[in-house]
């Protein structure tokens, strides 16, 4: 049986599960880089959330044999460097994708309703504001999703049947022939963002994606339009949304991701009113927590007995 670092704590199911097929887990003190290598020195396996695991850490854990990811991006891993070492990386996409949809969907009906300006006047003794702000109907609104995997694919499920939404749908990976019934597919990026009433971003964080989200791309939404954002926050050049929003060139942005986390105090979405904030916990629901625990230790059980594990990324 192995030893297993744990750098960030997960709930106790997690651990159950390794401690139950006779492993051996250890709670790292710190999730910085110098102590995870100090502490992954003579571990079997890391099971990992959101601190950065760089070459030099992975380096540093020379018994290491697979990277269980609590989660699905697996952008703080340096995956390249895990499979060079021979190093299995594994991660949980089906335990988080219904979760996260459901905060997406959460995102576009708070701020398509202004719900957090409606709560924070109502408690300021401005009742008078629901005559002055307005929100708007989400039936027949077109919703782009940019994205269609799993949880673009739930998200696209929940806002047509549930709100009525119109989907259109942007996805270089997706074809007629595997998109969900009722979808309308673009092949173009500018089409996507142009005609979207809210834009809803649901893909990975890669070189080609990052800082995709730009001022020449916010710049193609309409005044009237939300950006929602439940993928990575280095999607977004953030300076460039600030100032999209504090201009009208878009209405709003719903975002529970940043490019540095957490956000430093002088970020520039705190100051403005037409945002809605979420300190990146679209996935953390009790249900959802356990869900990825157990899927991260059992990729590391599987891997460790020798078993191709369910899910894995190298």
């Amino acid at each position: 049986m192995g030893k297993i670092l744990i750098p960030q704590d997960v709930v106790q199911p997690g651990k159950d599960f390794l401690t139950s097929r006779g492993h051996e887990v250890i709670v790292g003190s710190a999730s910085d880089i110098e102590t995870i290598k100090r502490e992954v020195a003579d571990c079997d396996a890391l099971l990992v959330r959101t601190a950065l695991f760089s070459a030099e850490v992975l380096e540093a854990g020379k018994k290491l044999k697979v990277i269980g990811r609590h989660g699905v991006g697996v952008d703080n891993i340096d995956v390249k460097k895990a499979t060079e070492l021979g190093i299995r990386v594994t991660y949980t996409p089906e335990a988080n994708a219904n979760t996260v949809a459901e905060m997406a969907i959460g995102f576009i009906i708070a701020a398509g309703r202004n719900l957090v300006i409606m709560d924070k006047a109502t408690r300021n003794n401005d009742f008078s504001i629901r005559n002055r702000v307005k929100g708007q109907d989400l039936a027949g609104k077109t919703l782009s999703i940019i994205g269609l995997g799993r949880i673009g694919r739930l998200v696209a499920k929940k806002a047509m049947y549930g709100l009525d939404m119109k989907i259109l749908a942007y996805d270089p990976f997706v074809s007629a022939d595997n998109a969900p019934e009722g979808v309308e597919l673009t092949d173009s990026w500018e089409e996507a963002f142009s005609r979207g009433d809210f834009i809803s971003l649901h893909i990975p964080s890669t070189p080609e994606t990052k800082g995709s989200v730009d001022s020449r791309t916010l710049g193609m939404m309409k005044p009237s339009a939300i950006l929602i954002n439940c993928a990575r926050g280095d999607l977004v050049i953030e300076e460039d949304a600030a100032e999209a929003l504090k201009n009208n060139v878009i209405a709003g942005l719903a975002t529970d991701v940043y490019a540095q986390e957490p956000p430093q105090a002088d970020h520039p979405y705190f100051s403005l009113q037409n945002t809605i904030l979420t300190p990146h916990n679209a996935a953390l629901t009790n249900e959802c927590m356990e869900r990825m625990a157990v899927g991260a230790a059992e990729g590391i059980d599987d891997v460790l007995n020798g078993r191709e594990p369910k899910w894995s990324v190298n």
